[in-house]
């Protein structure tokens, strides 16, 4: 699948993960397209462009889509925006008294982490097979009738596996994220669109650059080697991988060091 003067959509790539997969994505000669919420740092590299919007608005993703297509013909996306979440299912609050989780609470977690990659794969699946069949009509690419026409990469985590206490609402969506994935491979396989996700262990995000030392130390020690944070540059070069590699499809690879999430007890 020829990459080079075509088209890609990185959602939350202002930053993290998304910042060194546009990096990546730029440096094989895509035009990329940035599809954040705004914050401080813009476009990662100068050569991508941006759209602030929401994943959780299908206009804005849509917006997102349609820029990257006039750019070039669209070929991938890549879901890279998500959010934490730090709520148990239920909890006994200082008074001694047991407290509901807040389902408000979990649903904004579900709408981004989920419904926002949805929104993403299933409007980017659609528009790479529209410019596929133009490309095709126009006879502007060989086809061999078997090779794939786009690749979509999505962001799930190791919490989808094993999700550590306070992270329900979390774990759930991205669980989904894992579901949706293969899921979506094999709908889309009609279009010769294949589908893969990551999920990453520990990152070095900015967010993670965050924790306090002591706290960022307990987590290392369940990374089995290297005993490090992953690298954004690690997660960027996986992506690519799934992207490149045309027998890779409906997969969810673990990028985490071999490392294991362990069961901290209630206190």
């Amino acid at each position: 699948m020829e990459l080079e003067g075509a088209s890609a959509v990185v959602s939350g790539g202002a930053s993290g993960l998304g910042a060194a997969t546009v990096a990546q994505l730029t440096g094989r000669g895509m035009h990329v397209v940035v599809l954040d919420r705004g914050g401080s740092t813009g476009v990662p590299v100068p050569a991508a462009h941006l759209v602030r919007g929401d994943v959780t608005e299908p206009t804005d993703v849509a917006a997102a889509i349609g820029l990257a297509r006039e750019l070039g013909q669209l070929r991938v996306a890549v879901s890279c925006a998500g959010v934490g979440s730090a709520q148990r299912v239920a909890s006994r609050g200082s008074g001694g008294v047991v407290l509901a989780g807040e389902g408000d609470a979990f649903r904004r977690v579900i709408d981004i982490n989920l419904m926002g990659t949805f929104h993403l794969v299933s409007q980017a699946a659609a528009a790479i097979a529209a410019d596929h069949d133009a490309a095709l009509a126009a006879g502007g690419v060989p086809d061999d009738g078997v090779s794939s026409v786009g690749a979509i990469v999505t962001t799930a985590s190791i919490a989808a596996f094993e999700g550590q206490v306070g992270q329900a609402a979390y774990a759930a969506s991205k669980a989904a994220v894992v579901a949706l994935t293969f899921t979506a491979a094999r709908d889309l396989a009609p279009l010769r669109i294949r589908v893969n996700g990551i999920a990453p262990g520990l990152m070095a995000t900015p967010l993670v650059e965050t924790i306090r030392d002591d706290v960022m130390d307990g987590l290392v020690d369940n990374i089995v080697h290297p005993r490090r944070a992953g690298r954004p540059e690690e997660f960027a070069a996986l992506a690519m991988h799934l992207i490149d590699n045309e027998y890779l499809n409906g997969e969810t690879v673990r990028l985490d060091a071999g490392s294991r999430l362990p069961f901290a007890p209630p206190r």
